[in-house]
């Protein structure tokens, strides 16, 4: 395992780390709103026994740089990703896979630089547009949580933050250690970039209708951030696109039922050229 970091075109330093076998195919990790690389967890770990796994701190999460502006630009997200896998030396074969926020950087990119140096991409619980654009729907903890989250007071964020309850747990048995991990994540990151990730409108279907390699979507029917609707959005949108709607399950598939979500994401890694 390595940490490393990446420039990207506007000079913000981008940190990610590096797991797995170099000669793996490469399997880039790109997390949610307010939540940095260590969301993953045990998922992650998984993963890497097959693929090179790259997790990824987005910009203002994490250990990567926080500009006070340029939020709003996708070119901005898009050029972050590009500056990882230019650093990683891929040209070709990468899958991006996006968690929630994570799908809209992975869109922007998409839209900015094609598909050479993507085999195939994954959207987790996840949008391709944000904002007034269509299929950008926001869930029901999420517009609870929302404006409480933005707030500089300790109080009044952690108790807006707790609208997401276990969304991103999923129900059944307790699993308090990732519960505080992701929470410790989002208290982490600086209200300011909390809130600016919210302030942009981008739509990217048209390059969902453009694409030429293959798409999964993975969402559960009861997602109460990211509805299920923005998940098919994008599974209709996309030529080569299938989809794996987990019922009664909610926000992070990959702690929710890890051994499902690594053996999705496996199978259809395996079945890309």
């Amino acid at each position: 395992m390595a940490i490393r970091d990446a420039v990207s075109a506007d000079g913000t330093n981008i940190v990610y780390r590096v797991s797995g076998p170099a000669a793996g195919r490469p399997l880039v990790l790109l997390h949610g709103w307010s939540a940095n690389l260590q969301c993953w967890g045990a998922a992650a770990d998984e993963l890497a026994e097959r693929f090179r796994v790259i997790a990824v701190d987005l910009r203002g999460h994490g250990y990567s740089d926080a500009p006070e502006t340029g939020y709003d630009d996708p070119k901005n997200w898009a050029a972050d990703l590009a500056a990882v896998l230019t650093a990683e030396g891929i040209e070709t074969g990468a899958v991006l896979l996006g968690w929630s926020y994570g799908g809209i950087v992975l869109s922007d990119y998409l839209s900015a630089y094609g598909t050479g140096a993507v085999a195939g991409v994954i959207y987790s619980g996840s949008m391709a547009n944000i904002g007034r654009a269509p299929g950008a729907d926001t869930g029901s903890a999420m517009k609870e949580a929302i404006p409480g989250v933005f707030e500089e007071s300790a109080g009044r964020a952690v108790r807006a933050f707790g609208a997401f309850g276990n969304a991103n747990t999923g129900p059944g048995p307790d699993k308090g250690v990732d519960a505080q991990r992701l929470f410790g994540a989002s208290l982490s990151t600086a209200p300011r970039v909390r809130k600016a990730l919210f302030y942009r409108t981008v739509d990217n279907t048209e390059t969902l209708r453009t694409l030429d390699i293959p798409v999964l979507v993975l969402h559960g029917t009861q997602d109460p951030v990211v509805p299920i609707e923005n998940g098919r959005y994008i599974l209709d949108a996309a030529p080569d696109a299938r989809a794996s709607f987990w019922e009664d399950a909610q926000h992070g598939l990959f702690i929710e039922d890890r051994a499902r979500f690594v053996a999705e994401v496996g199978a259809f890694i395996d079945g890309l050229n």
